[in-house]
């Protein structure tokens, strides 16, 4: 009999989140490959010409901004919080932000392994990110998505935040991102 991963994975397990060390570079792409695929059979476009790279999660986690799920001894998922802010998002297609000028941070590259969907995973981590970068002091963050991801629409949109516009995460037309702003006090 094989045993896979789903069916290994359970619902009363520690949950917990980490910061990612160099060692958990292997098993981040693993889940970054999986949620790679899972984007491609949603239609989207997103994270399919080569972005992002083991080198741009090997930055993260070299900065200290990539953190892990962990559900039992297993890491289930993997977020960037970028507490310092994105370039990217000083300038705004379409919109205005809420709060411009305000210091923010940016989530990025939220992945789940394909065991752990349907557990709410992704929940936790806005949950998790938004607590880690409020202790801080910081009281806005930014977020954004491709068109056609409606799993991060939903998402960012039942944690409050409200889209804004727009904004290109790269040099060409098929970088512009939908951008959602969240504003605590």
């Amino acid at each position: 009999m094989v045993v896979t991963m789903k069916q290994t994975a359970k619902a009363t397990e520690a949950t917990y989140m980490r910061k990612a060390t160099l060692e958990d570079l292997d098993r981040i792409w693993e889940i970054v490959e999986d949620a790679r695929a899972l984007l491609k059979a949603d239609g989207s476009e997103q994270w399919q010409n080569g972005y992002p790279t083991r080198l741009t999660f090997q930055q993260d986690i070299e900065f200290g901004n990539c953190y892990l799920v962990i559900a039992g001894d297993r890491i289930a998922g993997t977020v960037t919080l970028m507490p310092q802010g994105d370039t990217h998002y000083n300038y705004i297609v379409d919109g205005e932000w809420a709060m411009p000028g305000h210091p923010f941070a940016t989530i990025h590259r939220v992945a789940i392994d394909s065991a752990y969907r349907g557990r709410h995973f992704a929940n936790y981590i806005m949950s998790t990110m938004i607590s880690v970068a409020y202790a801080q002091g910081i009281r806005n963050f930014r977020i954004a998505t491709h068109d056609k991801n409606d799993r991060v629409h939903n998402l960012v949109q039942n944690f409050g935040f409200v889209k804004r516009g727009k904004v290109y995460t790269g040099p060409t037309p098929g970088d512009l991102r939908n951008v959602y702003e969240l504003n605590l006090k």
